[in-house]
């Protein structure tokens, strides 16, 4: 696909986007993935369904999410006018809400009366947690052991909301080894458990179901935008982990011609020190967690471990549906480093009194490196995936202070 072969209807039947995506599971788990396949299929254009969602995301979450300019820091910069897609603002502080709200209905239909969870920053964890309270759901999430001393208050969160947090103390200690152990849980408990996967990576049906959910970021922004500036951002930026946040936002800009898609990587120490997290500018293509995408990996194929200051990018892979837009040129995929990153979460707070998450600071801080090389008449809008509550331990720590 070249950047104007339009419309763009990815995936294909198997779960394809080009060569990226499908299913490399066991076979204890393709049962699962098959009742999951139908059950989604059937429910995805189901009215009642469609209608009990967005309910859901209306009188629970609090949808739609405004748009908000950022002027002040606009004319700072003096460039371009930067815009924030409110994500923070939800019920639970993410775009995460918006997918779990989705997956839980599902399990709801499916009969599964357990749900499981693997989280990094947290905020999936808890928006696992809430949905599972909301709905009557027992709750279980992984979390590495490293992001649960790094992400206390979200940990207490969903204890509160009645989950059991398991830590994981293999391998780094951190989202990777969360989703291992996830998947490992899936496999045991198969018959009454229902695995909500946080991002746009796994085997299909899972990066095409949570961008499906999570796409009601963009579809508001397609009426909102020319509502608010009376016409369709030139840019639209978001921070990139697995992806769910920035293909939420991304795929009803896909077929919008004239519509730049940058997602934002974190780019850790820096690229060139290999202590980083940036799998699209730096990493090859490869199988994990039952799909095939770019990965951070070694000569012999061997997951190399990463580095971030925000925990819910410390992931070595990325969902296939950008690995297929980084290939096909409809989105580029830029590093951010960890300094760039605490920056723009500072001049974020000062200047706009707004505390955005350490993910999302990542997107701010791109934006506000391209913005003043652009005419003023130009639009960027960023989505503002998260708040920064749950990071208030690490920017502290990072600033030599603590809480």
């Amino acid at each position: 696909m070249k950047v104007n072969d339009l419309p763009y209807n990815y995936p294909d039947q198997k779960g394809h986007f080009g060569p990226y995506g499908g299913s490399f599971v066991s076979e204890t788990l393709s049962h699962a993935l098959d009742e999951l396949r139908k059950a989604y299929a059937h429910y995805q254009n189901d009215p009642e369904f469609l209608e009990e969602f967005h309910r859901e995301l209306k009188h629970f979450v609090g949808r739609p999410s405004p748009i908000y300019h950022a002027k002040r820091w606009s004319e700072q910069l003096g460039g371009a006018q930067i815009y924030f897609k409110r994500e923070d603002l939800n019920h639970t502080g993410a775009h995460k809400v918006n997918n779990t709200i989705g997956q839980a209905l599902l399990a709801k239909r499916m009969g599964k009366p357990r749900v499981i969870a693997e989280t990094g920053a947290g905020q999936h964890g808890v928006a696992s947690a809430t949905v599972a309270a909301r709905f009557g759901m027992k709750c279980v999430v992984y979390m590495g052991s490293t992001d649960v001393a790094r992400q206390a208050a979200n940990v207490y969160r969903m204890k509160l909301l009645g989950a059991e947090v398991v830590p994981v103390e293999s391998g780094s200690k951190t989202l990777k080894d969360a989703l291992n152990e996830a998947m490992r849980d899936w496999v045991t408990n198969v018959e009454d458990t229902f695995y909500i996967i946080g991002t746009v990576a796994g085997p299909h049906p899972y990066p095409m179901m949570v961008r499906d959910f999570n796409s009601v970021v963009g579809k508001e922004c397609l009426w909102q935008m020319p509502e608010m500036v009376g016409r369709q951002p030139d840019m639209v930026v978001a921070c990139v982990g697995g992806g769910s946040n920035a293909m939420g936002i991304f795929y009803d800009y896909i077929n919008v011609p004239g519509v730049e898609l940058v997602g934002v990587e974190a780019g850790g120490e820096g690229v060139d020190t290999g202590h980083h997290a940036a799998s699209l500018s730096a990493g090859t293509p490869g199988v994990l967690h039952g799909n095939r995408t770019y990965l951070l990996q070694d000569a012999n194929g061997q997951i190399i471990e990463t580095h971030s200051v925000s925990a819910g990018l410390d992931y070595p892979g990325v969902g296939p549906e950008h690995a297929w837009l980084k290939d096909s040129g409809r989105a580029r995929y830029e590093p951010i480093n960890d300094q760039e990153a605490l920056e723009a979460f500072h001049t974020c707070c000062r200047i706009e009194g707004i505390i955005p998450a350490l993910e999302t600071s990542h997107a701010l801080a791109y934006a506000a490196k391209v913005a003043p090389s652009l005419p003023k008449d130009k639009v960027i809008l960023v989505n503002l995936s998260g708040r920064g509550d749950k990071d208030m331990h690490t920017v502290a720590q990072a600033g030599g202070l603590s809480l």
